[in-house]
């Protein structure tokens, strides 16, 4: 039989990428062979993302532009647009063959585009009630894994599409956890990122007695040699013990990404979120104090309904004040379904992009700053890969610093003391290899 030509692409975010890597591993597995996206091939699935206006909008592109370039592959789309434009999306994309596959069965994607099962309906995802298994084996030209740990979301805030796309939180058992970590170990990873839709509600779902604190507690002592890193978690899921974790696991990375939103405490009661600006300083207060070389990032949404100038001011203010490392700063986009949809005091593009590009600006200070701050210090980098402009290795460092080096190519993928020397104009700061080791990632 004919090896069967596969090309995936993804969008949005951290669980997307795992879940695309699955069905890479999956088509592997069944002798499939793996293409560049704009390539020949028998077989296109796009994982589509619908966070943003703009996400929803660069997903219909991508399926038409892979539609006209490979008019006679096998198409298959799924994700939270798909998801969300289940009927419609045929139509809009003006292909009946499409076939549209709902986040609730994403693990039986792989089986519908080699037509060994019949295309499942795409359900409501709220009524799904277990997390879809989706084990992987390897990440395709990444240093770095993923391990998707829980999905869903049960806050509701008036902004967010994800709880209609993504249904309610569902968690992965720990049996299932510790299995796919060993495959990552077996593999040759040294970073481990744990990521989900709300990774803070892990456990909550099960009956085995575990949460978030006790299973981050467990992948520490029982992997001592992987780097353990948060993708992202509530401020008021950020308590003691999860800095006693921080503190006491050397394994555990000096990072936490923590949703803020807004800085204003009358915006953020409009957005459903649940503690105040107070309430927030008091966390990253606390974090930095206990962890003071730690990187502290935090997502701000600009423009939101109802922000006024003064409300922008006050939640600049409050950003500039607050040690943080760096702001991931998107324009408010509405989404229908959504309760801030319905609002009517809807705030112009122009003045949302004004303050984008000021809160993007203070973003770049604050990171310069942190980095200025570690230059002349001795940081353990995992080098992801080779700047091909520079011709440089690049890499993290634990808490987060983006770092190039001069070194040799065999040294991606390994974890390498480097010395800090300078912040350099694009943002990175360069660094020297101290020493290396001597067995490189496979």
């Amino acid at each position: 039989m004919k090896m069967k030509r596969i090309a995936v692409t993804t969008l949005g975010c951290k669980v997307n990428q795992f879940e695309s890597a699955s069905f890479i591993s999956a088509f592997q597995k069944q002798g499939c062979e793996l293409v560049a996206v704009f390539e020949n091939a028998d077989i296109l699935v796009v994982n589509t993302c619908a966070v943003t206006a703009r996400a929803g909008q660069q997903s219909r592109q991508l399926i038409r532009r892979l539609r006209r370039n490979n008019p006679k592959a096998r198409l298959l789309v799924t994700g939270c647009y798909a998801q969300m434009t289940a009927d419609e999306l045929p139509e809009l994309v003006a292909d009946t063959s499409l076939i549209v596959i709902g986040n609730a069965d994403k693990h039986r994607l792989v089986k519908v585009a080699l037509e060994q099962e019949t295309q499942p309906p795409v359900k409501d995802i709220r009524t799904a009630r277990e997390i879809c298994p989706l084990p992987v084996q390897r990440f395709s030209g990444r240093t770095r894994a993923y391990l998707r740990i829980q999905d869903g979301c049960n806050n509701f805030c008036s902004y967010c599409i994800v709880p209609y796309t993504r249904g309610r939180c569902r968690s992965l058992s720990l049996a299932e956890v510790i299995q796919q970590v060993e495959i990552f170990v077996q593999e040759g990873y040294q970073e481990l990122v744990i990521t989900g839709i709300n990774v803070g509600k892990y456990g909550e779902d099960l009956n085995e007695g575990e949460n978030i604190y006790s299973l981050l507690g467990i992948l520490c002592s029982r992997f001592p040699a992987m780097r353990i890193r948060l993708s992202s978690v509530e401020p008021t899921e950020v308590n003691e013990r999860l800095l006693e974790l921080m503190t006491g696991c050397s394994n555990f990375m000096p990072h936490l990404h923590i949703p803020l939103q807004s800085g204003d405490d009358g915006v953020l009661a409009r957005m459903q979120r649940k503690y105040s600006t107070e309430t927030f300083a008091e966390v990253v207060n606390r974090v930095h104090t206990a962890l003071p070389h730690a990187a502290i990032g935090c997502d701000i949404l600009a423009g939101f309904p109802g922000e006024d100038e003064q409300a922008a001011k006050r939640g600049y203010d409050f950003l500039a004040e607050l040690p943080v490392t760096y702001l991931h700063v998107f324009p408010y986009s509405l989404r229908p379904g959504t309760a801030a949809a319905k609002f009517t005091d809807q705030i112009p593009r122009p003045i949302k992009n004004a303050r984008v590009a000021r809160l993007r600006e203070l973003d770049t200070q604050k990171k310069i700053y942190f980095y200025q701050q570690h230059c002349g210090t001795e940081q353990n980098v995992l080098f992801e890969g080779i700047d091909e402009q520079q011709g440089l290795l690049k890499g993290f460092s634990e808490n987060y610093i983006p770092v190039q080096c001069k070194g040799a190519a065999h040294l991606v993928g390994s974890v390498v003391p480097v010395r800090l020397l300078n912040v350099q104009e694009q943002g990175s700061v360069l660094g020297r290899v101290i020493s290396t080791p001597d067995t490189p990632f496979p």
